[in-house]
């Protein structure tokens, strides 16, 4: 009988590297087929064609990795490498991350599915892949040193479970992690329900996106990797806006939303127009006693939330998170308050000395949108984006939920700006504005001698008073 090392040698798995589990001589006669992939635009939804059927995700400004079925069990390849990712038109970095994108592709399964991950490192450093909020055996769980030695650069090693529940996870790696993770080394997995599940209701449309973010100095490519605070780019899956796709809907649709947080801050997510339920967590379907409505929802550290709603008003509603700043590109975080200085001259001076000087603040940073500021290459502005009435004044964590009567089924195309009904959008009122009505001030009762038949007693108190 031939060595496990020496199947793995025929195999093309350098060195025998393998996390755990018994992989037989079939499916070690090579490897899946590596499939890369670098267009940042969002992926139609990868519809399956073996294994169980389910309704697939779509993967915001990302896609899902193909796989193929040898001997009832899923293979997917997973490569570990250096990615260039455009971050919106103007501006690219330079990243780690899986088969030619940061995140990586999106793991689609199903409930029950023998699960098949070979993971070749084409990194300058060792790495692991840890499986966030899987129930799998220990020696899978991919924590260098704990659970499995690294994976060295150059090898590949295989991971092999079964998905035992439905719901929404992620991966990343467990070795060097503050690198790993600043670099952009991440992904979703999502295990789908086999039958139809009490907590888990079947939708339309079904959005998936990891929040991350990076400390990229204007004018360079390369993410600095001890920042613990100060980031510069909040983004959706390494995308900021205006190049973060919008979320494309019919309507009446029902439309579930899942997001991971993998950035070092919590994030209050809120939608327009709508209100939804939190109907899942990393940790499974939430209980439906224990929904309620809401408009946000905080997504912690390492967490997974889930949301659904009917998108039953049709527009273009925004959609966010709702710390400020997380809106904004390229912010400084050493910027003074200019607000209401006039430093003209002061500013007419400089612009002597530096010409492209450019006074910041003064009206309010939508200055920062309204004039163009010169910019080192592959830098982005702080604040741009433009609807149907001008500048949105907004970058990072931002997108547009699309919701139209006459958005075909399945069909995620962009349909365009929404055009509003007559009457029905905000306008300048031209006529004279009238005074505010006031109330009047009450009377205080009289006091004195003069009060008759009022009588006010004043005791101050004396010591505790019994207390």
């Amino acid at each position: 009988m031939t060595s496990r090392r020496a199947f793995l040698k025929s195999a093309g798995l350098a060195g025998g590297a393998v996390a755990a589990g018994g992989v037989n001589r079939v499916a070690l006669a090579g490897l899946p087929e590596l499939v890369s992939q670098t267009s940042a635009a969002t992926a139609a939804p990868l519809v399956p064609d073996t294994g169980r059927p389910y309704r697939p995700v779509v993967t915001l400004n990302g896609w899902s990795l193909p796989w193929r079925m040898q001997d009832g069990v899923k293979e997917f390849h997973l490569v570990a490498e250096p990615v260039v990712r455009e971050m919106a038109p103007g501006m690219k970095a330079h990243l780690w991350g899986y088969n030619g994108q940061s995140p990586g592709p999106t793991i689609e399964v199903v409930e029950g599915d023998r699960v098949r991950i070979f993971v070749t490192n084409r990194l300058p450093e060792h790495t692991s892949v840890h499986w966030h909020g899987q129930r799998l055996p220990n020696g899978m769980d991919g924590v260098s040193g704990l659970t499995q030695p690294s994976i060295p650069s150059g090898k590949t090693f295989v991971y092999e479970f079964v998905a035992r529940r439905p719901g929404t996870f992620m991966y990343h790696p467990h070795a060097d992690e503050m690198v790993q993770m600043a670099m952009g080394m991440m992904g979703t997995w999502i295990t789908h329900p086999k039958a139809p599940h009490p907590l888990i209701d079947e939708v339309d449309r079904d959005f998936v996106f990891l929040l991350n973010a990076y400390d990229i100095d204007p004018g360079s490519y390369t993410p600095r990797i001890m920042t613990m605070l100060d980031f510069n780019l909040w983004t959706w899956n390494s995308r900021v806006f205006p190049g973060i796709d919008s979320l494309n809907v019919r309507q009446n649709d029902k439309v579930r939303i899942r997001v991971g947080n993998l950035t070092m801050t919590n994030h209050p997510i809120h939608v327009h127009g709508h209100e939804f339920v939190v109907t899942g967590t990393d940790g499974g379907p939430t209980p439906r006693a224990g929904r309620w409505p809401e408009v946000s929802v905080d997504v912690a550290v390492g967490q997974m939330r889930q949301v659904e709603f009917v998108a039953d008003e049709e527009g273009d509603w925004a959609l966010h998170c709702h710390k400020s700043h997380h809106t904004m590109n390229a912010m400084g975080h050493d910027v003074p308050t200019m607000i209401g200085v006039d430093h003209g001259d002061v500013a007419r001076q400089i612009t002597g000395l530096i010409p492209d000087y450019m006074v910041m603040g003064e009206r309010g940073m939508a200055d920062m949108a309204e004039m163009e500021m010169p910019l080192p290459d592959n830098t982005l502005p702080m604040m741009s984006g433009t609807g149907p009435f001008g500048s949105l004044e907004m970058g990072g964590m931002f997108s547009v939920l699309k919701v139209r009567r006459d958005q075909p089924r399945n069909d995620y195309r962009d349909p365009g700006w929404f055009k509003h009904p007559l009457g029905t959008v905000a306008y300048e009122y031209t006529g004279v504005v009238p005074e505010p009505a006031r109330a009047r001030p009450a009377a205080m009762p009289p006091t004195g001698a003069g009060a008759a038949g009022v009588d006010v007693r004043i005791r101050k108190p004396q010591g505790h008073q019994g207390h």
